[in-house]
């Protein structure tokens, strides 16, 4: 028997590598000095964003990553991260542009790779796994290219928490009997909720080797700049 197939909406995965792109470009147009990027480093970290998650998602699932099976997600990569070149120059303060659209990212690449896995068959804990491993992976790719620290392994703004809570709720609305499509809507607003009351209220997990409240880190806070 074949597998059960389940086809994200393109209209909706396009949106997920658009804003990722949108807000992998604006990161990048930030840095100055040495770590200073031309367009195409831009262009390509916009594009790692935009299409990170969904590579990650489909290669932990075992089946043929769809970003790869259409002209469009590649175009709608580059145009965003494009677009976000173009913000980068009428924003004077990106960060507020950068968490929104980091928080509503991680939501829908949760939110899209936890449901295919439910649907593939997989059972509740391994489904928010590859949930949360789509959240961040683009944003992993995004600094291990820039050689920059890791973001979900320091102390943070619930960066991995917040897309664990909303791909949990998630899976569990769905093993409860709602309708897959609402579990994720509501799956996506959840994530997205805890990131940004994450950031405005400056909650992070409690560090290795002291039990303390710590500011925002670095990937949410002021946007590095390296002098040359």
């Amino acid at each position: 028997m074949d597998e059960p197939i389940f086809v994200i909406p393109l209209w909706a995965d396009l949106i997920a590598v658009g804003l990722g792109g949108i807000q992998g470009a604006l990161f990048a147009s930030g840095f100055r000095g040495q770590r200073r990027l031309d367009l195409l480093g831009v262009a390509i970290i916009g594009i790692v964003v935009g299409m990170g998650g969904g590579l990650i998602r489909d290669l932990l699932l075992n089946v043929t990553p769809v970003t790869l099976q259409s002209n469009w997600y590649l175009l709608t990569a580059t145009g965003a991260a494009l677009f976000g070149m173009l913000l980068a120059g009428v924003f004077q303060r990106l960060n507020a542009v950068i968490v929104g659209l980091d928080a509503l990212v991680i939501g829908l690449f949760g939110a899209f790779g936890t449901s295919k896995a439910l649907a593939l068959g997989l059972p509740l804990v391994p489904a928010v796994f590859v949930g949360v491993c789509a959240a961040v992976g683009g944003g992993i790719l995004r600094d291990m290219i820039m050689g920059l620290p890791v973001a979900i392994m320091h102390v943070g703004s619930l960066y991995a928490v917040a897309a664990g809570a909303g791909c949990l709720v998630l899976a569990v609305a769905h093993t409860l009997g709602l309708d897959l499509v609402i579990a994720a809507a509501i799956g996506i607003a959840v994530t997205t909720i805890i990131r940004l009351l994450a950031v405005i209220f400056d909650i992070s997990l409690p560090e290795q080797r002291a039990l303390y409240r710590r500011k925002v880190a670095v990937e949410t806070s002021t946007i590095p700049i390296v002098k040359s």
